[in-house]
């Protein structure tokens, strides 16, 4: 993705600030400078700044458990944090900013200021080559080759040459910090699914009632009832909940075949939890193996069949191998990310 062009800026100067990175900062850096001009303008406090590069990453780092790698401070922090300021995982992102921007927690501040050491003058390394903190520190003050902001102990200042760049081309610069944050997190996690989808909270969960309505409803009629593979318990129309087989924080997706009819009471303290697939995978296929049969002889064209379509090519080939070919890696996956097993 390439960043809008200027006659009068450097702009291949901002966006090889993005070369050789082997840490998120630089993208949460910019991400957060671009999020406070648009609501403080050119001068802009570090502290703020620090603020939102946590309450951005908040999300991805513990609700979907993504891995930023080893070199990256930013989970540790977050998980510091958690403790600190006991903040909810789920916490919405505003929220996280203002607790930590107005705290005067002083572990919260040594690690949020943690990240003055580097970020602030080594993003404007391209301007700099070769060049000590200090001197970067000097040199931005008079804006020297155009650069993008002026360093100062507490805070930055824009430089006034970018600030018409900056309003026309805003959400293009915020995009293209999501575009190359998904590609570093797709590098560092090459198996984990949806990345895009995992950098932002979003605003609301979709409901599964037509997940529940239009194709499990039809199952259980067919059949009279069901037992929920977790307890045991009798599940009847209007009487179970939808629930994710592999949690929806790992998958972030609400595809049909990994959702499974479930007693109310259990889904909710099943949470994030991993089923054992020693214990849980042969009632789990069997329910769908029954689901694929039923709803195929009485809706065909039920849309949710087309869904079993995104794991296999076609419904002859769902079988009880090929479909644990699907959910065992998926399941080794979210467990080498944190996600931890039902008891």
């Amino acid at each position: 993705m390439q960043l809008p062009e200027s006659n009068k800026l450097p702009i291949n100067l901002l966006s090889s600030c993005f070369n050789n990175t082997s840490a998120t900062y630089k993208y949460y850096w910019l991400l957060s400078i671009l999020q406070e001009f648009e609501i403080m303008g050119l001068t802009i406090s570090k502290k703020s700044l620090f603020s939102r590069m946590i309450a951005n990453s908040w999300y991805t780092v513990n609700y979907f458990r993504v891995s930023f790698g080893t070199q990256d401070l930013i989970q540790d922090t977050i998980h510091l944090l958690r403790q600190t300021e006991e903040i909810p995982i789920d916490e919405k992102l505003n929220s996280i900013f203002q607790k930590l921007v107005s705290t005067n927690n002083k572990t919260t501040e040594r690690a949020l200021w943690h990240f003055n050491k580097n970020v602030p003058h080594w993003f404007l390394s391209p301007w700099f080559p070769s060049t000590s903190k200090t001197d970067i520190y000097q040199a931005s003050k008079r804006f020297d080759g155009n650069c993008l902001y002026a360093l100062y102990d507490d805070r930055i200042e824009i430089n006034p040459a970018w600030k018409d760049y900056f309003i026309t081309n805003v959400r293009v610069l915020k995009d293209f910090c999501y575009w190359n944050l998904t590609l570093f997190l797709q590098i560092k996690n090459p198996n984990v699914p949806d990345i895009p989808n995992k950098l932002i909270k979003p605003a609301k969960r979709n409901n599964l009632t037509q997940q529940r309505t239009k194709f499990w409803d039809l199952v259980i009629n067919e059949l009279g009832l069901v037992k929920c593979i977790y307890t045991g318990e009798v599940l009847t129309v209007g009487n179970y909940v939808i629930e994710h087989f592999i949690p929806y924080n790992f998958v972030s997706h609400d595809l049909i075949w990994n959702l499974i009819p479930s007693n109310k009471k259990f889904n909710s303290s099943k949470s994030d939890k991993l089923p054992p697939l020693n214990k849980y995978f042969n009632p789990f296929y069997d329910m769908h193996k029954s689901a694929v049969e039923i709803v195929g002889a009485l809706a065909p064209k039920n849309k949710f069949l087309e869904e079993y379509l995104t794991i296999f090519p076609d419904l002859n080939r769902f079988t009880k191998d090929n479909f644990k070919e699907v959910i065992q890696p998926l399941i080794t996956i979210a467990s080498n990310n944190g996600f931890e097993f039902l008891a």
